[in-house]
């Protein structure tokens, strides 16, 4: 009677908080994604899903589709650059408000700030900064690399859309390396001290090597949110000049919705599901590895 009562009490209890998420992650995420991979070996269009099988055709067209690689490799130079770049001034912020000098509250705040903006908002203010203010310091103080927008310039297009992903990402990955840092004992540091090892010697023999799981959800998040990104790189660039800064995401979106290749599109995002996936697991395991031996 009373396990009956206890199973009746967990049930309630899960229906109360628990049904409703789970509805919502099913039907958001689970039965789209499944119905996807259904439509990548079908002839699907649009406006209706359908059932004629066409095997591998889409996976096929997806693989011939230059452009499609094109975008790929446009997305992993800009995910290389911004996981080095991003993670190492992230560390190097957290560090320095970290060091205990006067009003470092105030400057995590401000370095955090430019997470909470919006992705579409962050690209039309960088849009101006890019395309006017930077133009105008160049062409007033004679600054050849700065006098023409970056934006137009299919060469320079791309590191406008890396310069911005690392400033808006570097905040929230200085939060996750100040939490490591302040995780550290203070009598590691203090008998580090003690047996006379410099500020270099402390940093790279104890808290580079404490501090591996916060690299490990650092270059995680980072990886992800890189090879995902979408809102920045449609209100900054669109994709131009020329399809210069057309990244992977955008690529499957336009080619699904705006040319209406919905079973190509869906296999391209299936393959690039598989990559992310295969490249996430592959660096959390080697990091978890690096966590025992440290």
């Amino acid at each position: 009677m009373y396990s009956e009562k206890s199973l009746f009490e967990k049930l309630k209890t899960f229906g109360i908080f628990g049904a409703i998420p789970v509805f919502v992650f099913v039907t958001v995420v689970i039965i789209p994604f499944f119905l996807g991979l259904y439509m990548t070996v079908t002839n699907s269009t649009g406006t209706d899903i359908s059932t004629q099988f066409v095997g591998l055709k889409n996976y096929a067209d997806a693989f011939k589709d230059e452009l499609f690689w094109q975008s790929l490799g446009l997305t992993f130079k800009y995910t290389f650059w911004s996981l080095i770049l991003t993670n190492l001034l992230a560390f190097v912020l957290a560090l320095l408000v970290t060091s205990g000098f006067k009003g470092q509250n105030f400057f995590r705040m401000g370095f955090f700030t430019p997470n909470l903006i919006g992705g579409v908002i962050l690209g039309f203010i960088w849009q101006f900064v890019f395309s006017k203010l930077l133009v105008f310091i160049g062409t007033s103080f004679n600054i050849e690399f700065i006098s023409h927008s970056w934006l137009s310039d299919p060469t320079k297009a791309l590191w406008a859309l890396i310069i911005v992903g690392i400033w808006q990402n570097s905040g929230y990955m200085m939060l996750l390396y100040i939490a490591g840092l302040t995780g550290i004992p203070q009598s590691l540091n203090e008998a580090a001290s003690l047996d006379g090892a410099n500020n270099w010697q402390v940093l790279t023999k104890i808290k580079i090597p404490m501090m591996i799981p916060s690299f490990t959800i650092s270059i995680f998040l980072t990886l992800q949110r890189s090879f995902m990104v979408y809102d920045t790189n449609l209100s900054l660039t669109k994709g131009g000049p020329y399809r210069s800064t057309e990244m992977i995401s955008m690529h499957v979106y336009n080619d699904a919705f705006l040319y209406q290749n919905y079973g190509t599109g869906q296999a391209k995002a299936i393959i690039l599901f598989i990559i992310v996936a295969t490249i996430a697991i592959t660096q959390v395991a080697v990091m978890k590895r690096k966590e025992v031996e440290a």
